[in-house]
């Protein structure tokens, strides 16, 4: 792109540059990540279009959308020409998107595998800076009845109270269940604690003729399935 064409507004730029006659004119998949953004925020600067600033405010984040949804409404006001109107329709759009991905991942609805789980929960807590546990309860053919948080705690742990867990196991009805919580720091490693309490509340439900299927660490990338390593 030229420095001339740099300069000028969108609406300026030859109607086949324009990322919203590009998306009427060739569909949504002929646009990259930074014209999309780019139409989100409608101008740029004086200095630059909304597109060059929308490569700006992507390459912050390694071009990585998942950290770009990160970002708060103030850290994207630091760049020069975002003021809060122009972050908060970045930061709503990011969330939709976070949102159409669970609902595709709920409309499975029947748990087939670990990756399955993962699906599910990786919108839910795959993100998050602090640790959450959260219960997925079974029908007997695996379907899934509800998720329920059972703790949410800081950054490196969270207390569970098998007690609450095994009584809204009663309550919906529940045949067996999988116990899914989130490590922010990335570490797939499950620590000592993680094996002594899937071990407790396996043994407790066990005596309900409930089954624990699985317990699932989710980071933002990657999963650890107790069931798939032979740890249950």
């Amino acid at each position: 792109m030229s420095d001339e064409k740099n300069n000028l507004s969108i609406k300026k730029w030859a109607e086949d540059d324009r990322p919203r006659e590009k998306l009427l004119q060739k569909g949504k998949l002929s646009l990259s990540d930074s014209e999309l953004i780019a139409i989100l925020i409608g101008s740029g600067s004086r200095n630059e279009s909304a597109v060059e600033l929308s490569k700006k405010i992507l390459s912050s984040t390694q071009n990585n959308l998942s950290a770009l949804g990160k970002l708060s409404i103030t850290q994207l006001c630091k760049f020069k020409g975002i003021g809060p109107a122009k972050a908060v329709s970045i930061a709503a759009a990011l969330e939709l998107g976070r949102r159409r991905r669970l609902e595709e991942a709920l409309e499975q609805k029947k748990i087939t595998s670990s990756n399955s789980v993962f699906e599910i929960m990786q919108p839910v807590i795959g993100e998050l800076g602090h640790e959450e546990f959260w219960i997925i309860y079974l029908s007997n053919n695996n379907k899934v009845i509800e998720q329920f948080q059972i703790s949410k705690g800081g950054i490196t742990g969270t207390l569970v109270d098998v007690r609450i867990t095994l009584k809204k196991a009663l309550e919906v009805g529940a045949v067996s269940l999988i116990l899914v919580h989130n490590h922010p720091s990335g570490n797939l490693k499950a620590s000592e604690a993680d094996k002594q309490l899937t071990k407790k509340l396996k043994t407790a439900a066990e005596s309900l003729d409930i089954k624990v299927l699985d317990h699932i660490i989710v980071t933002e990338k990657s999963y650890l399935s107790f069931a798939d390593e032979g740890m249950l």
